[in-house]
């Protein structure tokens, strides 16, 4: 195996195994960790008729002392149980979810990134309904599996500040409700992706449907703001994905760095206002913001024009440092692959 680990990109590479589980007769069988990469399907099964998916993401990390562990996978295993639930599939229990995601990572631990290369190892699993559905219902057989895949930063150019448009499509059409992670929420944003792409653009900002005033989240992340005098503020909406990563965000600026923190609507005349701006999420970790253009009206962050402002940099290495093994992590964030 040769792997150039500081080249990775954000993509798909084959790895050793990858975890199976199937779901008929109303019940779930052990799984298996299995070499085949490949899935055979029905023509008429029913996630591809009415893309009955959901799916989550988290990261294993190589710390400072060598060991492998991974992020609060517990939190993973408790929104899938959600997203489950609401798309009328057969909840995966939270102990085997944890146990199948230690269990792919140890199988698969010569992809796990050395510890400095800024490298990880990316997790997702996923579920869907395998089996043939004509007529608008749910599946009667799912497949729960875990893919893993080392990648590097999500945004090309590492730390660089991220350009983003407000967009004029509403954020209820590419996200969906706020409680789960469906693939069809994601395919439905890829049209304005690619556009936002095409015009020079790295994501956009989703304001809220009912108002089109407050701003929501991005395409694939939530989003922070950091006032003039330190406070670190994340919208508030009942539609917008509840990230692990800025829960845990908000635990760090409070308890690590003695910050102010508030979780409030922000309208879009708010954001002039602030002084920086960042995306956070399992595969962007902190990614910082140096403008938000709003229909050819640019909005600047005078810290984050040229790098990232200072109180997203302290967030950023906190966080980082806890993933790492190099601080101190709050009991029952870190769990170590045995």
């Amino acid at each position: 195996m040769d792997v150039k680990w500081n080249e990775l990109g954000f993509g798909y590479v084959k790895t050793d195994k990858r975890y199976v589980s199937l779901y008929k007769g109303g019940k779930w069988d052990e799984g298996i960790l299995t070499s085949d990469e490949t899935v055979t399907l029905n023509e008429c099964a029913c996630v591809f008729q009415y893309a009955q998916t959901c799916f989550e993401g988290l990261k294993a990390y190589r710390t400072a002392d060598g060991k492998i562990v991974c992020f609060r996978p517990d939190l993973n295993a408790e929104r899938m149980e959600r997203s489950c639930e609401r798309m009328k599939m057969p909840v995966f229990p939270k102990e085997r979810f944890i146990e199948a995601v230690k269990a792919t990572v140890k199988a698969n631990e010569r992809w796990v990134p050395p510890y400095g290369t800024g490298a990880t190892l990316y997790i997702r699993p996923y579920m869907f309904g395998s089996d043939a559905v004509i007529g608008v219902k749910p599946a009667n057989e799912f497949q729960f599996r875990i893919l893993v895949t080392p990648v590097g930063p999500y945004f090309k150019g590492g730390v660089k500040p991220l350009s983003l448009r407000v967009s004029d499509l509403d954020r209820a059409a590419p996200r969906g409700t706020g409680d789960i992670k469906a693939g069809l929420n994601y395919a439905m944003s890829l049209y304005n992706i690619v556009d936002a792409h095409e015009q020079g653009f790295d994501e956009n900002v989703y304001l809220d449907a009912a108002t089109r005033t407050y701003i929501e989240e991005t395409g694939g992340a939530n989003i922070i703001f950091i006032t003039k005098d330190g406070t670190v503020v994340t919208p508030k909406s009942d539609s917008i994905l509840p990230s692990i990563t800025r829960r845990s965000l908000l635990y760090v600026a409070r308890e690590y760095l003695g910050l102010k923190t508030e979780e409030r609507r922000v309208t879009l005349d708010d954001v002039s206002g602030f002084a920086e701006c960042g995306l956070c999420g399992t595969a962007a970790v902190i990614s910082p913001v140096g403008r938000i253009n709003d229909h050819g009206k640019d909005i600047l962050f005078p810290s984050g024009m040229k790098d990232m402002g200072p109180v997203t940099k302290k967030l950023y290495d906190t966080l980082r440092g806890i993933q790492m093994g190099e601080i101190k992590a709050p009991e029952g964030w870190i769990y170590g692959i045995d």
